[in-house]
């Protein structure tokens, strides 16, 4: 029995053992490709003293040995370069888009997309970024190319890339396969990733890329989720993945596993140069079962931010587009549902994205014109009643809670809300907010031209400074200026069109200046944002003024809005819930006033 339990004890004290050593071989090899320190795109990818030896020692596998050689799979759209050494893509252009400054669009080039795995053979870890692969471009039945790179490491052992890119299109398929390896794969449960990128500056505003430069994330249970890489370097996830993204303002690069990936690591900074607008090294664990010919699967996205191009994929890529969040979250489904696919069916017809802006303006103020209407018929009955107001606080002076009451009595009586006015207007935010979000991030805006804009996806500067003013910025944008322009002058005409509509504001300094205070705000808070966005305003501005100038000389007719308020006064008042509790709450504070004296 004794040799028995020392016999059980010491198969138990190696398993325990052996499993020790393979977790620890595992974090080794995760933080190996933590801490391996990405190619600068400066350096050559061929040809180090140490590559030359290896391309002339035949004694050793075809894998350690060669020589860095380009291989291009291309489908019009979407134009990638790989190297033999390493097997992965070093430089993709995006053909149908440029650069600010009129150059072809490199997304990345060198190795700032560096892509490796840390794979076991034979006892040891060999990182694929290292070694050597043999190219085969084979033609698909759909007109798209496929690029098989082989790496052979030992007789019988190879790794395999696989890259299929279709006839069109920015999603390309692909897939590690290990053969031979299945004693390896054994002792292991996961195969580090390691990912490093650097993202190029391609738009106008390199402040601007770098606060939209941002790592996406989404979860296996469908949960999305994304951190700006300006604010939060690092993050560390333990839950399973089902893909992952760095996204700049108007582009991305995503790597979506079919089975998803065990956990991942995340590093960003923004680096000195101002060539590029941020670095990414990224470190995720992959499943493994043992097998002689392995399979991990993936698709790689490498395009443009295009709502509906990333929604035709189905794995919710679409969600890194910000089109509303936080407090405003809700405004994100008026994109979806309307702003969206109004933009996407005036887009077949006008060619001009200044037009189509115009466009959608009028088609959102159309709806909301009943709104509007209401707005204004309400201010129209407060200017009626202003004359009895004023008899009520001459009357009352002081005593608030009794002016309160009879105010709310005369408004019933008249058969006027007070809040009519403002409702109608807070219905009309959310449109406001799904524009504000919308604009910045649409693609089709990118270099689209109008009027003195040569670009509305930023800011239009008329006049560039030479030096910055705090809170404004280095150059002068006209659309803010005629967006500020038009809201004083919309500001001024609503106070001269609503005065004595309301309450008295005279004693409060805030809300009497605040409608002229907010527009000399926003001519420094949009001064750097997209001129597709501040044009959007200024015309909104224009449409409100004739809108509103309309509605008072053709639509509103105070005389008959008087005689209608005293037939109400005539008729039997019926009260609302919502004013039968306002009128107790002032009610109860009008006698506890009384009470205390």
């Amino acid at each position: 029995m004794l040799l028995l339990a020392l016999g059980a004890g010491y198969i138990f004290w190696s398993n325990h053992e052996q499993k020790l050593y393979q977790e620890q071989k595992y974090a080794d090899s995760m933080a190996l490709a933590a801490t391996r320190k990405p190619v600068t795109p400066q350096q050559q990818i061929a040809g180090t003293p140490a590559d030359s030896l290896r391309a002339i020692d035949t004694t050793l596998p075809p894998a350690y040995r060669g020589a860095a050689t380009l291989v291009n799979l291309s489908n019009g759209e979407l134009n990638l370069q790989f190297s033999t050494k390493g097997g992965y893509p070093v430089q993709a252009n995006f053909d149908s888009f440029k650069t600010s400054a009129g150059a072809p669009l490199a997304y990345f080039k060198g190795n700032g997309n560096k892509l490796s795995f840390n794979i076991p053979v034979n006892g040891k870890t060999v990182a694929t970024d290292q070694l050597y692969f043999t190219p085969e471009i084979t033609a698909l039945p759909d007109g798209g190319k496929q690029l098989r790179m082989t790496a052979t490491v030992a007789p019988g052992q190879n790794i395999v890339l696989d890259y299929a890119l279709p006839r069109r299109g920015y999603m390309m398929t692909a897939s590690l396969r290990l053969q031979g390896l299945q004693k390896d794969l054994g002792a292991i449960q996961s195969i580090p990733m390691s990912w490093n990128t650097e993202a190029l500056h391609t738009e106008k505003d390199l402040k601007n890329e770098r606060m939209n430069m941002q790592v996406h994330y989404r979860h296996m249970d469908g949960e999305h989720d994304y951190f700006t890489i300006s604010r939060t370097g690092q993050k560390s996830m333990d839950k399973p993945l089902q893909w992952l993204s760095v996204r700049s303002h108007f582009f991305n690069s995503t790597i979506i596993a079919d089975k998803g990936f065990k956990t991942g690591n995340f590093d960003g900074k923004e680096p000195a140069d101002s060539n590029i607008v941020a670095t990414n090294s990224s470190v995720f664990a992959i499943p493994v079962t043992a097998s002689n010919d392995y399979a991990f699967d993936f698709k790689w996205y490498m395009g443009p931010n295009d709502y509906k191009v990333l929604k035709s994929y189905n794995v919710g890529l679409e969600e890194m587009i910000p089109l509303g969040f936080g407090l405003f979250f809700f405004v994100k489904y008026i994109s979806k549902w309307m702003i969206i696919p109004l933009f996407d069916f005036l887009s077949q017809y006008i060619s001009s994205f200044g037009l189509i802006i115009i466009c959608l303006t009028l088609l959102i103020r159309l709806l909301l014109s009943f709104f509007t209407y209401k707005s204004y018929l309400s201010s129209a009955k407060m200017r009626v009643l202003k004359p009895e107001l004023d008899e009520l606080r001459a009357k009352y002076g002081d005593n608030q809670q009794q002016m309160g009451m009879e105010q709310m009595k005369l408004y019933r009586t008249a058969g006027v809300n007070p809040l009519g006015g403002c409702l109608p207007m807070l219905l009309q935010m959310p449109f406001l907010l799904a524009v504000y979000y919308f604009i910045p991030t649409a693609i089709q805006l990118r270099q689209s031209k109008f009027l003195w804009s040569n670009d509305l996806s930023t800011y239009d500067s008329v006049l560039n400074l030479g030096f910055n003013i705090p809170f404004y910025g280095d150059h002068v944008s006209l659309f803010t200026l005629l967006m500020t322009a038009s809201s004083l002058f919309l500001a001024i005409y609503n106070k001269n069109m609503t005065a004595g509509a309301g309450g008295d504001m005279g004693n409060n300094a805030m809300l009497k200046y605040m409608p002229y205070i907010m527009p000399i705000m926003f001519l420094g808070w949009f001064n750097s944002m997209a001129a597709g966005l501040t044009f959007y305003y200024t015309f909104s501005n224009l449409i409100s003024i004739l809108q509103q100038f309309i509605i008072q000389k053709f639509f509103i007719n105070e005389e008959a809005i008087h005689r209608k308020i005293q037939e109400n006064r005539n008729k039997p008042a019926g009260t609302s819930k919502w004013q039968q509790r306002l009128e107790q709450m002032q009610k109860a504070q009008a006698d506890k006033t009384k009470t205390k004296k």
